[in-house]
């Protein structure tokens, strides 16, 4: 689909990216880069690319597709970086969390003759690096594009074919709606995460370790997420504040909802709540976003 395509960054979206795109043919050169030498270095190693550069401008000459898989707080560096390097229709698109923010980063950098199409695959693990990709990362799950209203038609059919040929389902989406939904479905659960696993970790000792040794699947779940990598997650926050803000203070008022119906033994409140919610657990396993086998399809190890 594309003769050259520059990965900037390569961790686990950028490395699943390179995996797919070679298995799929997607391209006919990928070139990597990213600011760390140690980094580049384990990305050929792995044969993740064809060429690698430590300098992003150098990575984006001749590429009629750039894809940003950095933390979103850097895109706009990234962008200023390499603005003079873009070929003439070349493609530029990003994997980030966060959307708005990115437009207004990144998109003042760009000249006129380039096309900025935003993007975000709503896939990932709790890892991270060059190690941490594998080519399926993607199959089945969304990419949601968030194209400006200018945005000519025909690259972004093209960057959506791309990604329907690395096995997702593609949403059209407006950034400030994308930033809100994602505010609750991905970015408050997360922030809870890292929040419950902290409460953990100020405990005293000995609680400490049998909270770790007894941990039940609701723990270890949010073990999980709140693993993830600290600097992709802060820059989330940081960069979608308001989005957040706003779900946080809507979670806030109904925890304290629940804080009051346990004070008063309100069961009938309780069992209300918990029989809703079962509901949305059932929407999303028809959506194909989960399955319903035991532990939820995790391996139990």
């Amino acid at each position: 689909m594309f003769d050259k395509v520059a990965l900037i960054g390569i961790g686990l979206i950028g490395s699943s990216l390179a995996h797919v795109m070679r298995r799929e043919k997607l391209a006919n050169k990928i070139c990597i880069s990213t600011r760390r030498k140690e980094t580049l270095d384990r990305a050929e190693k792995l044969g993740l690319g064809d060429t690698y550069e430590l300098n992003p401008e150098i990575a984006v000459e001749g590429a009629d597709c750039v894809i940003i898989c950095t933390p979103v707080g850097v895109c706009g560096a990234v962008a200023e970086k390499i603005k003079s390097h873009l070929a003439s229709e070349t493609i530029v698109t990003d994997v980030g969390s966060v959307k708005r923010s990115v437009i207004d980063q990144v998109s003042p950098h760009l000249p006129t003759n380039v096309h900025f199409i935003p993007g975000h695959p709503i896939a990932g693990t709790e890892y991270s690096g060059p190690d941490a990709g594998f080519a399926s990362l993607f199959e089945n799950r969304w990419c949601i594009l968030t194209p400006e209203a200018n945005a000519s038609p025909e690259p972004v059919q093209k960057l959506k074919a791309f990604w329907e040929r690395c096995g997702s389902q593609v949403e059209i989406m407006d950034p400030d709606h994308h930033d809100l939904v994602l505010a609750i479905t991905s970015h408050l659960p997360h922030l809870i995460a890292y929040n419950i696993v902290g409460t953990a970790s100020e405990l005293e000792g000995d609680t400490r370790s049998e909270v770790i040794k007894f941990s039940a699947s609701g723990f270890r779940d949010f073990t999980r997420l709140a693993s993830s990598d600290p600097t992709m997650w802060r820059d989330v926050f940081l960069h979608n504040k308001d989005a957040v803000l706003e779900m946080l203070g809507r979670f806030s008022e109904d925890l304290s909802g629940l804080q009051r119906a346990i004070r008063r033994g309100d069961g009938e409140a309780l069992f209300e709540l918990f029989a809703k919610t079962r509901d949305i657990r059932r929407s999303i396993i028809e959506q194909g976003q989960d399955v319903e086998e035991p532990n939820f399809g995790r391996d139990s190890s």
